[in-house]
């Protein structure tokens, strides 16, 4: 079956290109009465968006969205809720010039193998701008997870080989890498800068704390929440890794290091991350993914072409040197969506 749809009770599937008419989601399996207009979408879509500032693409879109069914009257009526954002700013002529090549990084090697054609400009499919649908649909289930005391919190925790050394949440969306660290931040939007202007691209690591979430949540084995979760998040096309909790620390570490005690206040350490057993615990969950250089540089690579033949790709056009800051609330919004999905199942249990 194809795969534009994720989730099950609360389950969203994307559409559209990245230089087509549009992109956009259906959301369907909202929690009817919740409260929700478009600025609350618009919010979310508004962090996401290019053009942001110097460590981000210059392409010159508002991503304004348009809710074209389920809210009425500023409540989610339980029926599939339609959203669309417009591509106002496509220039699909910049990519004439590599669309019989297979520009190094991209898809564009396995979207021909397996479907016989691609859509050459700026990626298609393949694109981050598909995201866009991820945090419209992320944006009602963040508001549905507020009303039952849920809240979630992405950064950037690494960029350009830079590492936060300290956790100042309120500082996150006043730095354009959204880093915790204002000092680290900097570093990296200088880092980020450099790579920008020698035609190159950095990569880096980005931490979510979800808090709130109660304990039992979760299926075991097949669809074991932190399973939910990497599948949602290896989902985004920039993502190459994740690790829950200590991570692959554990591995240097003894059971006696590792294993989550409890006394009579509960758990003592939280080093599993929050999900014990494929289930949540009650503790705040807590994981990293790792985001990949973005792929579109400017510097020559040698490549093959439709044919076979080796030639070389300068991927010109606009792009993010640093994909870091503009994943943080795609990544809220993926695990929004898991959380949701598995607070309706269990739900569903005792129903």
């Amino acid at each position: 079956m194809p795969g534009s749809s994720f989730g099950t009770l609360f389950r969203i599937s994307t559409f559209g290109e990245s230089h087509g008419g549009a992109v956009g989601v259906v959301v369907d399996g909202a929690k009817p009465g919740v409260e929700i207009c478009e600025a609350d979408i618009q919010k979310e879509l508004d962090r996401r968006k290019p053009g942001q500032s110097a460590v981000t693409t210059p392409r010159e879109e508002s991503d304004t969205v348009k809710i074209m069914s389920g809210i009425f009257e500023g409540k989610l009526t339980g029926t599939p809720v339609m959203m669309m954002i417009l591509n106002k700013d496509a220039r699909p002529s910049a990519y004439d010039n590599i669309k019989d090549l297979f520009r190094p990084g991209h898809a564009d090697f396995t979207y021909t193998k397996k479907y016989g054609i691609r859509d050459h400009r700026g990626s298609g499919r393949a694109s981050g701008r598909e995201t866009a649908g991820r945090v419209a649909a992320g944006a009602i289930a963040k508001k549905i997870l507020a009303s039952r005391g849920i809240s979630i919190t992405a950064y950037t925790l690494r960029a350009a080989g830079i590492q936060c050394e300290k956790y100042c949440p309120e500082e996150i969306e006043n730095n354009i890498v959204r880093a915790c660290d204002p000092d680290a931040a900097a570093k990296m939007v200088e880092k980020i800068i450099e790579a920008r202007d020698r035609k190159d691209s950095v990569g880096g690591v980005i931490e979510c704390r979800i808090n709130g979430v109660p304990p039992g949540l979760g299926e075991p084995v097949f669809d074991k929440l932190e399973a939910d979760l990497a599948k949602a998040m290896l989902s985004l096309g920039a993502t190459k890794g994740i690790e829950f909790g200590k991570g692959f620390a554990a591995a240097d570490m003894t059971g006696i290091q590792h294993n989550d005690r409890m006394d009579k206040n509960g758990f003592m350490t939280n080093n599993a991350g929050g999900i014990l057993g494929g289930i949540s615990t009650g503790e705040e969950i807590i994981f990293r993914v790792a985001v990949k250089p973005t792929s579109s540089i400017a510097s020559p690579q040698p490549t093959l072409d439709i044919n076979g033949k080796e030639t070389i790709c300068i991927t010109e056009g606009r792009h993010d040197p640093c994909i870091c800051p503009r994943i943080v609330p795609v990544i809220e919004a993926m695990a929004a969506i898991v959380i949701e999905d598995h607070y309706k199942r269990q739900a569903a249990i005792f129903e």
